[in-house]
C-alpha cells in the first residue's frame, strides 16, 4: 500500500475518493482550504494557489513519510458567465485553480516519487466538449490534459506515469462562480444554459462511482495518457474524435444555448 496525497477533499469527488483509498489500506493525506481528518486519512489544511502553503504541505508530507507514491489533482471548481462579461481576474483565478493550482503539487510533490510513482490529474469531459457559458472551465480543463500528456513524456525515463481522467457530470454539488450577468444582451441564453448544466449534474454520476474509477486507474500496472469516466462519456469522446469540428460544435449549442 502506498503514500497517496489527494487535493480538493472537503467535498465531492475528492472527499470520496480519500476515503476510498485509504479503505483500501492507502495512507491517505488530503489536502483543502476547509475540512478535518478522517479515520485513514491526514487532513492538511492548504490552499492550492499559495505558492508557500503547498511547498509546505508537500514538505511536511515527505519529512513523515519519506515519498510519495500517488498524487491525485483533483481541487477545482466551475465559473459560468458569458466571456464577454467576465472580468480578467475572474478568469485568471479560474485557471490559477483548476491548472496552475495541480502544477504546484506536482511541483512539490515530485522530489518525493520514485519510480512508479503516478500523477492523476483529474480534468473533466467538458475538455472536449466545451460547453457555452462556461470557457474558461472548460479551458481550464483541456489545459490539465495538455499538461498531462506533456508531463507524461516528460517523467517516462525516471518510472513515473501520468493521466488525466474526465468525469461526466457528477452529482457533486460543484464549487461554481457566476462572473457578471450579461442579461441585458445574451437574455434568457445564459441562464437556459446554467440549468442544463445543473440539471445534468443532479442526473448525473455518483461520487463514488467516480473515485471507484481512479482507485481502478490508480492500480493499473501502465497507464494511458487519457480516461473518460463513464461509459455515456467514453462514447461521447469517440464522438468528438469522429464528428466534423463544426457539427461537433453545432450539437453543443444545441444543448446548450437553445433559442
Amino acid at each position: 500500500m502506498g503514500v497517496v496525497v489527494i487535493s480538493g477533499v472537503s467535498k465531492g469527488i475528492g472527499f470520496v475518493t480519500a476515503k476510498l483509498f485509504a479503505q483500501k489500506g492507502h495512507t491517505v493525506y488530503g489536502l483543502s482550504r476547509r475540512g478535518t481528518g478522517y479515520e485513514g486519512a491526514e487532513h492538511i489544511s492548504c490552499d492550492i494557489t499559495d505558492e508557500e502553503a503547498v511547498k509546505a504541505a508537500f514538505a511536511k508530507i515527505a519529512e513523515k513519510e519519506g515519498h510519495i507514491d500517488i498524487l491525485i489533482n483533483n481541487a477545482g471548481y466551475v465559473t459560468s458567465g458569458a466571456i464577454e462579461f467576465t472580468d480578467t481576474k475572474d478568469a485568471q483565478r479560474q485557471f490559477d485553480v483548476n491548472f496552475f493550482g495541480g502544477f504546484r503539487c506536482i511541483k512539490y510533490a515530485l522530489p518525493a516519487m520514485k519510480s512508479g510513482g503516478k500523477i492523476i490529474n483529474i480534468s473533466s469531459a467538458a475538455a472536449i466538449f466545451p460547453i457555452p457559458f462556461q470557457a474558461f472551465y472548460s479551458a481550464s480543463k483541456a489545459a490539465v490534459n495538455s499538461l498531462s500528456f506533456t508531463l507524461a513524456n516528460e517523467l517516462s525515463p525516471f518510472g513515473i506515469q501520468v493521466c488525466a481522467v474526465m468525469p461526466g457530470d457528477t452529482k457533486t454539488d460543484p464549487i461554481r462562480e457566476k462572473t457578471g450577468n450579461g442579461a441585458e444582451k445574451y437574455g434568457e441564453l445564459i441562464r437556459k444554459s446554467i440549468e442544463v448544466m445543473e440539471r445534468d449534474e443532479q442526473n448525473g454520476m455518483e461520487p463514488e462511482y467516480v473515485a471507484s474509477c481512479i482507485l481502478k486507474i490508480a492500480r493499473k500496472k501502465r497507464l494511458k495518457p487519457l480516461y473518460v469516466a463513464g461509459p455515456q462519456y467514453k462514447f461521447l469522446a469517440c464522438l468528438m474524435k469522429f464528428l466534423p469540428a463544426s457539427f461537433a460544435n453545432d450539437v453543443i449549442r444545441l444543448m446548450y444555448c437553445p433559442k
